[in-house]
């Protein structure tokens, strides 16, 4: 299931899907977590939205999904009760409890990494 979703502080449709999507995830504001990132990515000398920056940040925080390899509405169905954080090329988005919160409907979009969230 898709369900929209912008926490976006202003209510804009910006490039910040990675805000977004571990604000949604973790239940924290979108401001707290675009300072707490920006706030690393200043300390690593990088922007925030560099992804190998972004890869990083997640894989030392969260448990990976080792199942992968399948479009983000596959991958959800497959863990229907957990929190999870999908990327795609050039995308990330978050379930919860089975259903995709994001700005648009990525089901269809295949799988690069995925992670479960406490």
């Amino acid at each position: 299931m898709y369900e929209y979703y912008n926490a976006n502080a202003i209510g804009k449709l910006d490039e910040d899907c990675t805000i977004r999507a571990i604000s949604c995830a973790t239940g924290k504001s979108w401001d707290y977590v675009y300072e707490h990132l920006s706030d690393l990515a200043q300390e690593h000398g990088t922007m925030i939205d560099n992804a190998e920056f972004i890869l990083n940040y997640l894989n030392r925080r969260y448990e990976p999904v080792t199942r992968l390899g399948y479009t983000v509405g596959d991958t959800v169905n497959m863990y229907p009760y957990d929190t999870l954080l999908i990327t795609m090329k050039g995308h990330i988005t978050c379930s919860k409890n089975g259903t995709i919160y994001d700005t648009w409907d990525c089901r269809n979009r295949k799988v690069e990494y995925a992670w479960f969230v406490d």
